[in-house]
């Protein structure tokens, strides 16, 4: 299903980004340029990113740096 219509980019694009560190629809919209247009699809990608579930959230609320290497999953 497509979130932003302005660029095709669909829910998976938006999680496979969001897998890949991308937090933010910010994050999301420098990735894939979602949510730069009209903004209609932003509330959307806010959605499918929800709360807390970012490794990259967590490591920056640790006090890490928001660009360091992502630890590897045990």
């Amino acid at each position: 299903m497509f979130v932003c219509s302005c660029f095709g980019v669909t829910e998976e694009q938006v999680k496979e980004h969001a897998e890949a560190g991308a937090c933010t629809p910010r994050q999301i919209a420098s990735a894939c340029k979602a949510g730069t247009d009209c903004g209609g699809c932003v509330k959307r990608i806010q959605a499918l990113l929800g709360r807390g579930a970012c490794p990259r959230r967590r490591l920056i609320d640790q006090g890490g740096p928001a660009l360091a290497e992502l630890p590897e999953a045990a």
